[in-house]
């Protein structure tokens, strides 16, 4: 038995999976996000540790017992200050976390090379700008600094006692030279820190420390290695078996993501991907991520009085067109990938009298997938090639849906059987390569394809001229949105 542990923003998962890779049990504890101003989002480390002890102690304790590895997976980005008798200094600041904003320019202006380095945009929602706010805004907290770890590098030192991360989640900090996967010294200099601040980095698939006696007894466990692990999408990602070069998979959840593996690292700061490390070792991932995805259709419900996102996307599908004149812009809390713009605004264009309620559906459906597909440019634009995507997240549920995607994107979509356990599974997998030392592909398998959605030639055809048309009208608003 494996255990896999997800230190999510909303609760605290842990799956435990046996030798056939099956998940026997799971369970959860939940989490509260706390923002004490408008744009602020902290959580206390000390309830990320009372979550992970209660989600693992509502496992069966025979299984628990048979447990042979654990790995960590969470939420990334996140800003653990600790002191020298390593506790927390304040409560750790997000990843959605905004307040960092003009930080960011700072920071690329003490390191010019930032983007060359990092391979990313400096944003509010990475680590290092939030160590230059907390530089700026509370000097003494910051001089009291002696390390920073992420959300489950915490969870991992009251595991282990050891201070430790792993290359995708460092990745995603700022301070990591993501090329080379080892610290920036340049980039550390640059927040006013130093290596010293920094845990040492593991890959994800090797041991970083061991359960300590207390914490095993107190789990009913032996005292087991922990996997280095996997930030959350790349856990993900080891889960759904997207574990070597070309393979991809397109996230449908509230927001958005296309995440591509890669032989090396492909940066395209300019178009706003992020290229991070994977939590395997020698392979580098690119992540396209747009803000409100299916969330887009939520906004729809609710605009056009439907019942629940069902009965829309029935309506959607019953009208079974794609050539109606309506456009939307996806983007009613900004865009990340490509256009890295917080002050964009969703639109709705074109309406006419039988703007009813499947045509609005249907336009949101082809802005969603329209701005995904400026996502898999950007991703293109850096040297990368796909060979597959898969389809995961809740939306992955609509047939037509994907089929209005893979027209966007001229590629086919695979739909899998896959668990929605998510990247706690991927930790699980981690877990057992720490363990076995067995090769990733036997162990990160894709599950079995349930069906795939080949692009239609004349849904292509339509589309192209609104696509162009969606281009055209957000540059056109650009500097209008500046003053929405």
């Amino acid at each position: 038995m494996y255990l896999g542990i997800d230190i999510g923003t909303s609760s605290v998962k842990a799956v435990i999976v046996d030798d056939k890779d099956t998940v026997v049990e799971q369970a959860s504890a939940p989490l509260n996000v706390s923002r004490p101003h408008a744009g602020w989002s902290e959580q206390n480390p000390a309830d990320w540790w009372s979550a992970t002890n209660a989600a693992v102690k509502a496992l069966p304790a025979d299984l628990r017992k048979a447990v042979k590895a654990v790995g960590l997976s969470g939420q990334m980005h996140g800003a653990t200050l600790l002191d020298a008798a390593d506790k927390p200094l304040r409560p750790a600041i997000l990843w959605n976390d905004g307040r960092s904003e003009s930080q960011c320019a700072t920071l690329e202006k003490a390191e010019p090379r930032a983007r060359e380095i990092t391979g990313n945009i400096a944003m509010p929602g990475f680590t290092a700008p939030k160590l230059v706010w907390v530089r700026e805004n509370e000097p003494a907290v910051f001089k009291d600094t002696r390390c920073v770890l992420l959300p489950k590098g915490y969870v991992r030192l009251l595991m282990t006692g050891e201070k430790v991360g792993e290359m995708s989640d460092a990745a995603g900090t700022l301070w990591l030279d993501v090329g080379k996967r080892r610290w920036s010294p340049e980039m550390l200099a640059a927040t006013g820190l130093s290596e010293s601040h920094m845990p040492r980095l593991v890959e994800g698939s090797d041991a970083s420390g061991t359960l300590l006696k207390a914490v095993a007894s107190d789990w009913g466990m032996d005292q087991v290695p922990v996997a280095g692990g996997g930030g959350d999408n790349a856990a993900g990602a080891a889960g759904i078996g997207v574990i070597k070069p070309g393979d991809a998979f397109l996230s449908l959840g509230t927001s958005g993501v296309l995440f591509l593996v890669t032989p090396k690292f492909l940066p395209n700061p300019a178009k706003a991907v992020h290229a991070f490390c994977h939590c395997l070792p020698g392979v580098w991932h690119q992540m396209s991520v747009m803000l409100s995805a299916a969330s887009c259709v939520d906004w729809a419900v609710k605009l056009t009085g439907t019942k629940d996102a069902a009965e829309l996307l029935s309506k959607v599908e019953a009208r079974g067109s794609l050539d109606g004149p309506e456009i939307f812009l996806p983007y009613l809390s900004g865009e990340r990938t490509p256009h890295n713009d917080p002050q964009a605004r969703g639109v709705l264009f074109g309406l006419n009298h039988d703007s009813d309620a499947a045509a609005i559906g249907q336009a949101v459906l082809e802005g969603v997938a329209f701005a995904f597909a400026d996502g898999l440019d950007g991703l293109i634009e850096a040297g990368a090639t796909i060979d597959e995507i898969s389809v995961i997240g809740g939306g992955a549920r609509s047939m037509w849906w994907g089929g209005v995607l893979a027209a966007a994107l001229k590629r086919p979509l695979i739909y899998r059987d896959a668990s929605e356990v998510g990247p706690a599974l991927g930790a699980a997998r981690l877990a057992r390569l720490a363990k076995t030392k067995e090769r990733a592909e036997d162990v990160c398998r894709p599950p079995p394809v349930r069906v795939v959605i080949e692009p239609n030639a004349r849904d292509i055809e339509q589309l192209a001229p609104k696509r162009r048309a969606f281009s055209q009208i957000y540059q056109d608003l650009r500097p209008r949105f500046r003053g929405v």
